[in-house]
C-alpha cells in the first residue's frame, strides 16, 4: 500500500512530465513538492512507486515517467479536475455565438472549438433521435424523373436526397402517396415512422399505385438518412503532433478509424453513456490495438427530452488530465445550453 508521500510524488511526477514532457528527477521533486523532503527519501519513494509499475525509467534520462499503469491509478484515485479558466469558458461561448439552422451545425461546431482549444483531435456526437418526430415529406420534381425527396423534422433539420423515379410510376400516383405519409406519419418519431413503413402505410399505398416498392424505397433511403446517428470531428491533423510520422501504415489506420462513420469509432468512443461522469480510457483498455499509446476522454451531456450526446478527446497518454477533464466539464454545460436554447424555439 502507497504511503500519502509516495502518493503526494506520484501526483507530482504526472503533474510535471504532463507539462513539460520532461522525465522527472528527485531534485526536481525536491524543489516543487509542497513538503520538504530530502533527496534521498525521495529517490526511495521513487524506487517504491518503480517496484509498484506506477512509474518507469527512460533511455535517455535518469529521471522518471509515469506508467500506464500509474495513469490509471492517478484517473481512479488522485485526479482532481481543474476548474475551466474564464479565457476558456468565454472561447466556448464565442464559439457557439453563431446563428445556426440546424442541430448537425452545432455539433459540428462544437468539435471545431474543442478541437482548437485542446490541440487535440475532438469528436462530438449529437443527441440521440429516438424522440425526434416527423413533420413533413414532399417531393419536388425535377425533370426528366428526377426528384428531390424533402424529409423535415421538429429540431429544424431538413434532409434531402435526390432520386430517379421508377418506371411506371405516375406523378398523380405520387401525389398521393405523399398525401398518405403526411396523414398517417406526421407527429410521429423517427422509430415510429421506420416501424409504420414496414406494416401499415404499404396496403394503404397499394389502393393507389400498382407496385408502391420505388416510393417506399425512397421514402426509406431518406428516413435512414435522418435517422443515422452522425459523429463530428475536429483537429484530425493534431493527431501528427504526438504520433511517429514514420511509421505510416498506423497513422493510415488511425486516420482511417476516425473517418469510419459507423464502424471501429463506436468501439473508440463507447456507448452514449447516461452518467455524467467524465470518463477516460488509455493504453490496452483502448481498441482496436493501433490505439494503444493513446488515451479517450469522453463526457456525456443531456438535453432533456431531447436526448443524451457525447463529446471526446483523442490524444496522447501523456494528456494534462486535471485540466482536460475539467474542460470537458465545462465545455458540455455549453453544449447542452446551446442545443437547449435551439430545441426551445421548435418546441416553442
Amino acid at each position: 500500500m502507497l504511503t500519502k508521500r509516495q502518493l503526494l510524488i506520484l501526483k507530482e511526477i504526472i503533474r510535471s512530465y504532463t507539462e513539460s514532457g520532461t522525465p522527472v528527477g528527485s531534485k526536481s521533486l525536491m524543489a516543487s513538492l509542497p513538503v520538504h523532503v530530502s533527496s534521498a527519501t525521495i529517490r526511495n519513494d521513487m524506487a517504491a512507486l518503480e517496484e509498484a509499475g506506477l512509474i518507469q525509467k527512460t533511455h535517455s534520462s535518469s529521471g522518471r515517467v509515469p506508467s500506464t499503469k500509474g495513469y490509471r491509478y492517478y484517473l481512479d484515485h488522485l485526479v482532481e479536475p481543474a476548474a475551466a479558466t474564464p479565457f476558456e469558458i468565454q472561447a466556448i461561448q464565442q464559439g457557439f455565438g453563431g446563428h445556426f439552422y440546424k442541430i448537425d451545425e452545432i455539433v459540428a461546431q462544437s468539435a471545431r472549438i474543442l478541437s482548437n482549444l485542446t490541440n487535440y483531435t475532438a469528436f462530438s456526437l449529437g443527441p440521440e433521435l429516438a424522440n425526434i418526430k416527423l413533420t413533413g415529406f414532399r417531393l419536388v420534381p425535377l425533370g426528366n424523373r428526377q426528384v428531390m425527396a424533402i424529409l423535415v423534422t421538429n429540431n429544424g433539420n431538413v434532409e434531402n436526397q435526390l432520386f430517379t423515379l421508377p418506371p411506371g410510376v405516375a406523378s398523380d400516383e405520387v401525389e398521393k402517396a405523399i398525401r398518405i405519409v403526411n396523414d398517417q406519419l406526421v407527429g410521429l418519431t423517427l422509430p415510429e415512422v421506420a416501424k409504420k413503413l414496414n406494416t401499415d402505410v404499404p396496403p394503404m399505398l397499394f389502393k393507389y399505385m400498382d407496385s408502391p416498392d420505388g416510393f417506399l424505397d425512397i421514402f426509406g433511403n431518406v428516413l435512414r438518412q435522418a435517422a443515422s446517428e452522425r459523429f463530428y470531428v475536429g483537429g484530425r491533423l493534431n493527431l501528427m503532433d504526438y504520433l511517429d510520422d514514420s511509421d505510416v501504415a498506423r497513422l493510415k489506420r488511425i486516420f482511417s478509424l476516425i473517418d469510419d462513420d459507423n464502424g471501429d469509432i463506436n468501439r473508440l468512443l463507447g456507448p452514449v453513456a447516461g452518467t455524467p461522469d467524465v470518463k477516460v480510457r488509455l493504453g490496452d483498455e483502448l481498441t482496436p490495438e493501433v490505439l494503444g499509446d493513446l488515451s479517450v476522454i469522453t463526457a456525456s451531456y443531456s438535453v432533456g427530452d431531447h436526448g443524451t450526446g457525447m463529446i471526446a478527446l483523442l490524444g496522447p497518454t501523456q494528456m494534462p488530465y486535471s485540466k482536460m477533464i475539467g474542460l470537458l466539464e465545462a465545455f458540455r454545460q455549453e453544449l447542452a445550453k446551446r442545443l437547449t436554447d435551439y430545441y426551445n424555439h421548435f418546441d416553442g
